[in-house]
């Protein structure tokens, strides 16, 4: 059986304002200020902006493993830590039961089979080709709630989006033996022309997700789908440390201020903390922390158990009975599959793999791009700078000043690349502004330029024509520069 499911959704890569002059001292707590209007940057180098990361960027060879480098300021003795979660993170996971009983409970229906396989050298996804099966981007489901306890729940941010009653939370392409896997899709493209000033002609692509092979019936007629390919992995540590108060004070729901851009918080329940908190990590902000975006990777990618999530049959709905009763790998100590101390590597692993300096941020085309960069846009979503926040028990993520390019909050980016689908507080029509840095690395990294949530630009340029909604005013600036202009602004943003 096939369903087709056109979607359309776009990276919130918005461009910005960069700040005005000289380098500014921070304090640890404090940002850059919203933003300045268009043409008052400068485009000087400001010290400190080649090392992203602050005291924590690698300077490691710009290779193949450049993201896959720890904290250059970690202390020896978290090395070891540094190097066996890694370890964790690519272990290839078997289905129970298994004579490598610290190795078992795959699936019963999963994605991946390791976190290394969708985030393949600590960087991007990629969107599958021909009939290449898709393991770094996959679907994302839900319905709309249909009783009071599914509306209740949505209210109370307990939960982010009401499951497909049959398929779950995501559809899931794999299986073990005995299983049936929940079915495929396939994507054709639309080719969509965008004229830039001076005749130049750029083709982006417009994705359309064919599903078919479904095993367990057809999807609910409501469903909602949203592709989703998997970010890299660097800077998740720092990103965790911003404080609060300095990312709501670039929130401007209801844009007071008049400018066209109106960042929202996304709100969500933590299993890790207990309690609602705000959304930093994820496309759409739908998570509030390193342990709760990995036990949901666990859970949802890979179909394993861990104490924030425990269900050891990962995402196996009621009405897949031969997935429910399939044999799990439970730890007989713990009750899951994924023990504390190997989760607690990996969130140490994810949380200090290192951001790479820019060692071409003087270089006279990058700083001229700089201030192509400020002339298109608006501060309020790619934010340059913050300093973390103090945790003694993290030192090397402590207090400091950081270049990210993001709010992390989240932003309309228009109709054309909505994927109606809800998480959290976040509609159809919003996403999370991702961080920037690293992006010239793509290609380094993982061999291909695929951006925006479902992989549909193929470079940079691409992404930001697919601008819309808040960003539309930016990317019609973009459109209007001269090609020098463009290319020293590709320049910068590539130098990131």
């Amino acid at each position: 059986m096939s369903q087709f499911l056109a979607i359309g959704a776009a990276l919130a890569l918005v461009l910005l304002t960069v700040p005005t002059g000289a380098a500014q001292t921070l304090a640890a707590g404090q940002t850059l200020a919203g933003g300045t209007a268009a043409g008052a940057a400068t485009a000087a180098f400001v010290p400190g902006e080649d090392r992203p990361g602050g005291a924590a960027t690698t300077d490691k060879t710009r290779d193949r493993s450049v993201f896959s480098q720890p904290s250059a300021n970690m202390g020896f003795e978290k090395e070891l830590d540094f190097k066996v979660g890694n370890g964790v993170f690519r272990k290839l996971w078997t289905s129970a039961p298994s004579s490598t009983t610290s190795s078992d409970g795959l699936g019963p229906l999963y994605n991946a089979r390791s976190c290394q396989s969708c985030h393949l050298k600590d960087g991007r996804g990629h969107v599958p080709v021909a009939d290449e099966a898709p393991v770094s981007l996959f679907l994302r489901l839900s319905v709309p709630p249909a009783t009071d306890a599914q509306r209740a729940a949505l209210a109370s941010l307990r939960e982010l989006s009401i499951p497909e009653p049959v398929y779950g939370s995501q559809l899931q392409t794999f299986s073990v033996q005995g299983v049936l896997a929940e079915g495929g899709f396939h994507i054709r493209y639309t080719d969509e022309p965008v004229t830039l000033a001076g005749g130049e002609t750029v083709v982006v692509r417009r994705p359309a997700y064919d599903i078919d092979g479904l095993n367990y019936g057809p999807l609910d007629p409501h469903v909602m789908v949203s592709p989703r390919l998997t970010p890299p992995m660097i800077g998740l540590g720092l990103l965790e440390m911003i404080p609060e108060a300095d990312i709501l004070a670039h929130a401007d729901p209801e844009d007071l201020n008049r400018d066209g851009i109106a960042g929202r918080p996304n709100r969500v329940w933590s299993a890790a903390e207990g309690k609602v908190a705000l959304g930093r990590f994820g496309w759409k902000a739908g998570m509030a922390s390193i342990p709760d975006q990995t036990a949901t990777a666990f859970a949802g990618d890979i179909g394993l158990s861990t104490d924030l999530l425990p269900q050891s049959h990962g995402d196996c709905m009621p009405a897949q009975q031969d997935c429910m009763a399939a044999p799990v790998g439970d730890d007989p100590a713990e009750h899951v599959e994924v023990p504390r101390k190997l989760f607690d590597l990996v969130v140490f692993y994810a949380r200090n793999l290192a951001v790479p300096a820019r060692p071409g941020a003087r270089a006279p085309a990058v700083l001229r791009g700089k201030q192509r960069f400020a002339e298109a846009g608006c501060a309020a979503c790619h934010v340059p700078q913050f300093v973390t926040g103090q945790d003694p028990a993290r030192p090397e993520l402590s207090g400091q000043t950081i270049w990210p390019y993001t709010d992390l909050l989240l932003h309309d980016m228009g109709e054309g690349l909505a994927d109606h689908r809800p998480e959290g507080l976040a509609d159809g029509r919003q996403w999370r502004t991702p961080p920037l840095w690293g992006i010239g690395l793509t290609r380094t990294v993982s061999g291909h330029e695929n951006l925006l949530h479902d992989g549909r630009a193929r470079d940079v340029l691409e992404a930001i024509l697919w601008h819309d909604g808040e960003a539309a005013p930016a990317r019609r600036k973009v459109m209007q520069m001269s090609r020098q202009d463009r290319q020293d602004l590709l320049a910068f943003i590539r130098s990131l």
